[in-house]
């Protein structure tokens, strides 16, 4: 491999970010571990993403500094991974960084023998020695001469690092019948326990700061609340999510929700916006506006989706990963959030008569409740329930707002995060009964499946019209639910022959033999090892992912061997956690669905009268775990479906079907809304 920068062919936008530094940056691949092996030197392994704040500071601080990159390009094979473009990579090695005593987190620096093994590592490192951090060309130095004087310390450290993650993460070869274990065991009532003695019982999600949203814990919350009956945590689940909607972390102006909040109150947040966070907040509004019919939620819905649209939307359907936490200030300055805060004066002038009342509403101040500046929010002892929208407002200012400079957008579309948002947004069109949330929906699978399959095989990344890795279990998992779920709004049977072949390539290409998966696939050749995909993040784990894509296709077509695998794969995963079920909270959500999936069938014709009040009543009923179809008759279902050989005895009907055993129609949304268990 030649001298000098390698990064201006990547695919990620993240690595051409780094194109131009002077460090001699590689992609991981095969070919730059076999250049370590010829050099008889370290990898030096730097990963983060493209939204990520602090790993810019490093790569201003350091990576663009011809001084640091002459150290780094001297002692060590320097390669750069976007973590969203490889998360197998970054799982493995943030897995080895925990292993190593630290708390992990972006940018991720790791210091790997010429095979590829961790030995040492951290997260950020200034340039030099500052907030108690060695610099980073005295880690370098300090790395270098344990190489070279203690080589068979690091080989013998590698080695039993290396040993302690085949045996957590990776497909351990003696797993065998003693890893086979019973559904049952994976309890949402012990689970949710768990969680909710974590709760904030004033602000919502998990106490402390910082505060993320935390899907998969939500979501079991949300489980207990709806499927157990569980106030405490109904009212946990809805105090979250009006948190979620009136905080700092929720951009009033333009939707959607940043990353997280950096305080315990929701007010700070970190200012950047990833696909997968909103996807999940989408499915979450849903469930809180079907619970409580609360407009805040059905705005938020609305607000959101036309977030997507507006500024995730690629022209070939497709949805972009993120959008940066930086933008350029007034003053040309890089800064976090400059594109979201707003200074007293700018509102008086944009608003006139109306800034005073929307300033009270939104918690603007000459002083500003940020660095001077105002985030906008809504919890705050001046918000009342009773305060306009302030749509005008809002949108006036948006307008406005259009003229600053953009944060910087991570267009690259990715498999899994698509499959989420596709999922959710099948969802949301059907409460709204607004078919511009499917279109979207329909055109990002499309995409998908039309740009991401090459000769064949399923990609995990696309941009400007090149792939990039292998897919990954989670991207099946992901769009297998997705397929399911145009499905069941659609009933186009080419969405079910589509879940097909992703559910026969996820176990070709990723199947264990023994019922399970693994994260990376059988050929992937540049892992030490296939790992397993158990673990959640703010996303639920691949492992979850693939459970509930099972089941949820399962229940669509009617095919048993689907349902099986989803079983198997359960468990599989429940042999392996054992008793840690609330720290694997996806596995939990998932198995849900084997465990008390159902089928609810609507017939009749649109505009007859009694179909619509039955539809609303079905929405009302919040199940998670309930798949809706809504047909004129039983003959535009797939004939594998139980509830597709019933005929009523008249329409409109619906049908409900439980552990593959159906009740008789009934004829009227009172007797559905009873059926449902939800009383008169």
């Amino acid at each position: 491999m030649s001298e000098g920068n390698r990064l201006g062919d990547a695919v990620s936008p993240y690595l051409l970010q780094h194109k131009d530094n002077p460090v001699h940056w590689r992609e991981w691949s095969a070919e730059a571990l076999d250049e370590a092996r010829r050099r008889d030197c370290p990898i030096l392994l730097s990963v983060g993403y493209a939204a990520c704040h602090w790993c810019h500071v490093m790569a201003h601080e350091s990576f663009e500094d011809e001084g640091v990159a002459a150290v780094m390009n001297r002692l060590f094979v320097a390669v750069k991974v976007d973590r969203e473009e490889r998360p197998d990579i970054d799982h493995l090695y943030m897995s080895a960084l925990h292993a190593l005593g630290e708390q992990g987190g972006w940018p991720m620096t790791m210091f790997l023998t010429p095979d590829g093994r961790p030995f040492f590592g951290g997260t950020y490192f200034p340039k030099d020695p500052r907030y108690g951090r060695p610099g980073f060309v005295q880690v370098m130095e300090a790395i270098d001469k344990a190489w070279q004087t203690r080589r068979d310390e690091i080989d013998k450290s590698a080695g039993t690092i290396a040993g302690h993650l085949q045996g957590a993460i990776g497909q351990s070869a003696g797993e065998g019948d003693a890893m086979q274990g019973d559904v049952a065991r994976l309890d949402l009532r012990a689970a949710a326990a768990r969680i909710g003695q974590m709760i904030d019982p004033v602000r919502g999600a998990m106490k402390g700061a910082p505060k993320f949203p935390n899907a998969p814990f939500m979501e079991v919350l949300a489980r207990s609340a709806f499927e157990a009956g569980d106030e405490g945590h109904r009212a946990a689940f809805l105090k979250t999510m009006r948190a979620l909607c009136d905080g700092g972390i929720y951009d009033h102006l333009g939707g959607g929700l940043h990353r997280y909040s950096t305080d315990d109150r929701w007010l700070v947040p970190h200012f950047e916006k990833m696909l997968y966070d909103n996807a999940q907040f989408l499915r979450h509004l849903g469930w809180a506006f079907r619970a409580t019919g609360e407009p805040l939620f059905r705005r938020r819905i609305e607000e959101t989706v036309g977030w997507l649209e507006r500024e995730m939307r690629l022209s070939g359907g497709g949805f972009s990963a993120s959008l940066d936490a930086d933008s350029l200030d007034e003053h040309g300055h890089p800064e976090e959030g400059a594109f979201y805060v707003w200074r007293q004066a700018e509102v008086a002038a944009l608003l006139g008569d109306e800034a005073a009342p929307f300033g009270r509403a939104y918690d603007v101040s000459p002083g500003g409740n940020w660095e001077g500046k105002t985030i906008l929010h809504r919890l705050h002892p001046g918000a009342r329930s009773d305060d306009p929208d302030f749509a005008e407002a809002r949108a006036t200012m948006l307008q406005a707002r259009e003229s600053r400079a953009r944060p910087g957008r991570d267009d690259k579309v990715l498999a899994d995060w698509n499959g989420l948002t596709i999922r959710a947004l099948c969802e949301v069109s059907s409460i709204l009964g607004d078919d511009r949330p499917l279109q979207m929906a329909q055109d990002a699978f499309a995409f998908v499946m039309e740009a991401m399959v090459v000769d064949g095989r399923l990609r995990h990344a696309a941009r400007d019209g090149r792939t990039a890795g292998l897919a990954l279990a989670s991207d099946y998992g992901a769009l297998l639910s997705a397929a399911a779920a145009l499905f069941s709004v659609t009933l186009d049977p080419a969405f079910l022959a589509r879940g097909q072949w992703l559910a026969d390539e996820l176990q070709r290409w990723h199947g264990d033999g023994e019922g399970g998966h693994t994260l990376n696939a059988a050929d992937s050749a540049d892992v030490l090892f296939r790992l397993r995909g158990d673990q959640d993040e703010a996303v639920p784990s691949a492992t979850a992912l693939v459970i509930e894509g099972l089941a949820m296709l399962g229940q669509a077509s009617g095919q048993i061997r689907i349902t099986e695998a989803a079983e198997r794969a359960a468990e599989r995963a429940a042999g392996r956690i054992g008793d840690a079920v609330a720290g694997h909270p996806g596995i939990v959500a998932a198995a849900g669905r084997l465990r008390r999936g159902s089928e609810l069938a609507i017939f009749g014709a649109e505009g007859e009268d009694a179909r619509d009040p039955m539809r609303r009543a079905a929405l009302a009923g919040v199940d998670l775990d309930r798949l809706d179809l809504l047909a004129a008759s039983p003959d535009d279902l797939p004939p594998q479906l139980a509830i597709a050989g019933i005929r009523p005895e008249r329409l409109p009907a619906a049908l409900l079907c439980e552990a593959r055993v159906c009740r008789a129609p009934v004829f009227s949304a009172q007797d559905l809304a009873g059926l449902l268990g939800r009383g008169t």
